[in-house]
């Protein structure tokens, strides 16, 4: 692309250089570089170049002046903010906004905007620099906004208008709860890199903030949550951190190769860039499932050696609470027969195989039960505000009162718990209000809390309201969150283990410092990870932020229908709303915990590996072993799917076959053929449901679209617990009924396999075939089927069949590895 800058510091052009299309729209020039002091904007006033410094020098009507270093790179314009003078009351720089005509593809994490021709982005080059503009806390509020990226395929209602801003819904307990509109003209907001303007397309930005001065913020983690909607006031805590230094990189590229410059800025400036199997974890070609494990762990290793999945999150030791007096909470591995080990006997067993085994951890989620709470509380816990208080007290007075109210009237802090909390010294206390006249005194005080001791204090101490968590727990500060960045590295390599889910990561935003705390607490885990001998770290976790992006690898967020079900194909509402937010930031979509049902088909179980490599899509298979050996088609699913992780490692998949697999009516089987090729085949499937009463004899319409085959089907009795049918007739088209006469029961299912039809039980073990019984064919075309349910013990008793066709075979692969 090509940039140009006016001589008042406004970016006026920003143009393709291929096909010479503005970007820039016209009369919305973009300050390159714009201040805020006091939450008011300062725009720049005027703008020199010098091309032997190569340095644009700004000049703002407060007096103040900017030099931002200009380097034209092969791939993108770098530029840095050398020096601020006369800067007065100046406590923010942001880079941009920068607006664009472009729209249809919101990157907002990471700051790109996209049309399907052309990419323009903003990527920040140090951690003091952040995305979007400053905003209180410095994080961006989740809402849902009306935007179509394709009005012909999406028409928005007309009594919506684009840009419209709603509230996400929901009460906050749950994934699901953040999620309830299905319409994909409704997007979730994921970030402010990059804004949805309406009235013209988008506008990108970054800023850096002056940390060194304390913020007052009024904030809610979750602002529309009826229990968690109640803005609380916090002061940020200082720290050695200005704005002069703040840097980024300006790129615009063809749409499809706006990941590749990414990775050039990324290894160009030493920004974070890890690998597994030599591909960087953002490259599509890196995405793989993992395994999300509960119950015993005999089967752990050899199902996922079955399988060829290569990373193991332990979901059944449930979640894991940092203590370092305590660093593993008694977790241990356990086994049938009431037999345990070690984690690091277990992980020294996954990593002889290749697989990769870590923990589901609330990230820096301090129980009051802590070594870090008691006996003797840190002095690195989180604080909303800090003031004196004004008497002398010994350990048994309860009359406390305080310099000022500082917002200690305010009932809890973030979330809705009620719970108040003080620290003084090494004691902790509760109170329930303060006075609002003087002397400010605090109402109902509790002494020596938390299992602390109560203290002496001198008048004149200072006192803090503690953070609390939406556990009624604590969290730590910037400084201390180090120490938990140095734990789990620690805990990680002593243990054996390369990957952590870091579930709770709202615990980087209570600190009030945004995503320069993501970026605090990520890169020390990384570099204490490294430093102690480990090598690659898979880092999963609840959500990604610009703060994190680079070094988390999945987030395999939520999970069943809700985000995707592979039995109906079919995405859930959180699965279209993460999938947007993620592909806009080039992070790869999600199913979550997808769980092994045992009631599934092959055809179920392909569909999920399909769907996966068609979206490039990651998610968690959810196993267990009395799940998996309930399965009756285990070994079928266990071949088909190691087959998918095959051809997937092999790399066969061209852009047009992910297309085809991305198709949701359709599901796919894939044979190996040997050589790195595989035949692909098509699957159609028809659904419907025929009730005892009144459908009985009911003819239902069975679209075949390929040559005529054998007749396929599974049909499951459902209905009331404890039902049943004492037999059934099946007729398709003109061909001979087919009679079975024995009693189904609720929860089983008639089935058809090689020309033979049989009874199975609800998890499709067979129980008896159903003899001196011809299958008919499946004409080419449209077939009418006619069932017919006999003595049925209640009127809901229905058969919920599934009917299907195979198309031709299609040969990939062709040793494209």
């Amino acid at each position: 692309m090509s940039v140009s800058i006016n001589n008042k510091g406004f970016v006026t052009s920003i143009k393709d250089k291929r096909t010479n299309k503005e970007y820039s729209p016209s009369g919305r020039a973009s300050a390159l570089l714009s201040m805020h002091a006091n939450k008011k904007i300062l725009l720049p006033q005027s703008a020199r170049f010098s091309q032997t410094k190569q340095q644009i020098e700004l000049s703002y009507l407060n007096g103040a002046k900017a030099v931002v270093k200009v380097q034209l790179k092969d791939q993108y314009l770098r530029l840095q903010l050398e020096s601020l003078t006369n800067r007065g009351d100046i406590d923010n720089i942001v880079w941009g906004p920068i607006n664009t005509t472009i729209s249809q593809t919101i990157g907002d994490i990471i700051g790109v905007v996209r049309d399907g021709k052309f990419a323009f982005g903003m990527m920040a080059l140090n951690d003091i620099t952040i995305s979007g503009p400053p905003t209180e806390s410095d994080l961006a509020e989740m809402y849902y906004y009306i935007h179509s990226p394709d009005p012909v395929k999406y028409p928005i209602d007309p009594k919506y208008k684009e840009g419209q801003r709603f509230g996400i819904g929901g009460d906050g307990h749950s994934d699901v709860a953040f999620y309830s509109h299905p319409e994909e003209y409704f997007r979730m907001n994921g970030g402010n890199g990059a804004i949805l303007e309406p009235a013209f397309g988008s506008s990108v930005s970054m800023h850096a903030r002056d940390r060194r001065k304390p913020y007052t913020y009024l904030y809610s983690l979750l602002p529309d949550f009826p229990n968690d909607g109640h803005p609380r006031h916090q002061v940020s805590d200082t720290m050695d951190v200005d704005v002069v230094g703040s840097a980024i990189a300006l790129y615009g590229c063809p749409d499809e190769k706006g990941l590749q410059v990414i990775e050039d800025i990324v290894l160009t400036e030493g920004l974070p860039h890890p690998t597994i199997d030599g591909k960087w974890i953002k490259d599509p070609a890196a995405y793989k499932p993992d395994m999300a494990w509960s119950g015993v762990h005999d089967s752990t290793i050899s199902y996922a050696s079955q399988l060829g999945l290569k990373a193991i999150q332990d979901e059944g030791l449930g979640e894991y609470y940092a203590n370092p007096a305590d660093r593993w909470g008694g977790k241990r591995i356990n086994f049938s027969n009431n037999r345990f080990q070690s984690i690091k006997e277990f992980t020294d067993q996954t990593n002889n195989h290749g697989i990769r085994y870590g923990l589901h951890t609330l990230c820096e989620f301090i129980q009051p039960h802590s070594s870090d709470v008691h006996p003797v509380p840190n002095d690195g816990l989180q604080t909303v505000l800090r003031t004196r208080i004004t008497n002398n007290i010994a350990p048994t007075d309860t009359i406390i009162t305080v310099a000022d109210t500082s917002f200690l009237n305010e009932k809890g802090t973030w979330h809705k718990n009620g719970t108040n909390v003080l620290k003084i010294g090494k004691e902790l206390l509760t109170y329930d209000g303060v006075t609002t006249s003087r002397p400010y005194t605090l109402l109902h005080v509790k002494r020596g809390q938390y299992k602390t001791q109560a203290l002496s204090h001198q008048a004149g101490d200072v006192m803090g309201k503690l953070q609390i968590n939406c556990y009624n727990g604590f969290v730590p500060d910037m400084k201390l969150q180090l120490e938990y960045a140095d734990f789990y590295a620690k805990l990680l390599v002593d243990g054996g283990m390369d990957y952590i889910d870091f579930d709770g990561l709202e615990s980087c935003m209570y600190q009030n410092q945004g995503n320069y705390s993501f970026k605090s607490f990520y890169r020390r885990l990384f570099d204490t990870y490294h430093k102690l001998g480990g090598k690659y770290l898979r880092v999963m976790g609840s959500t990604i932020v610009e703060g994190n992006w680079h070094y988390m690898s999945v987030c395999n967020v939520g999970g069943g229908d809700h985000m995707f079900s592979p039995v109906l194909n079919k995405w859930g509402i959180e699965g279209k709303d993460v999938r947007y937010i993620w592909e806009s930031n080039y992070l790869p979509a999600t199913f979550g915990i997808i769980s092994l049902s045992p009631d599934w088909s092959v055809y179920d179980a392909e569909n999920l590996q399909a769907k996966s490599i068609g979206w490039n899509a990651t998610y968690m298979l959810g196993l267990s072993q009395n799940t998996v050996e309930k399965c009756a088609e285990k070994q079928a699913i266990f071949k088909a799917y190691r087959t998918w992780e095959n051809a997937r490692a092999a790399n066969v998949f061209t852009d047009a076959h992910k297309q085809l697999l991305k198709n949701l009516d359709y599901k796919f089987h894939l044979e190996e053929i040997g050589n790195g090729v595989f035949n692909l085949y098509p699957i159609r499937e028809s659904r419907f449901s025929v009730f005892a009463n009144p459908d009985s004899s009911k003819l239902f319409s069975v679209p075949n679209e390929f040559k005529t085959q054998s007749l396929q089907f599974a049909a499951k009795l459902v209905g009331t617990k404890g039902g049943s049918v004492g037999g059934a007739t099946i007729k398709l088209d003109n061909n001979n009924a087919i009679t079975i006469n024995a009693s189904i029961s609720e929860g089983q299912y008639l089935i058809t396999e090689n020309g033979k039809l049989y009874l199975a039980d609800r998890n499709r073990k067979k129980l008896q075939e159903i003899q001196d019984i011809k299958l008919p064919l499946l004409s080419a075309g449209t077939n009418k089927m006619q069932w017919e349910l006999r003595s049925a013990s209640h009127a809901d008793m229905k058969f919920e069949v599934v009917i299907s066709s195979m198309g031709t075979a299609q040969k990939i692969g062709n040793k494209r590895i």
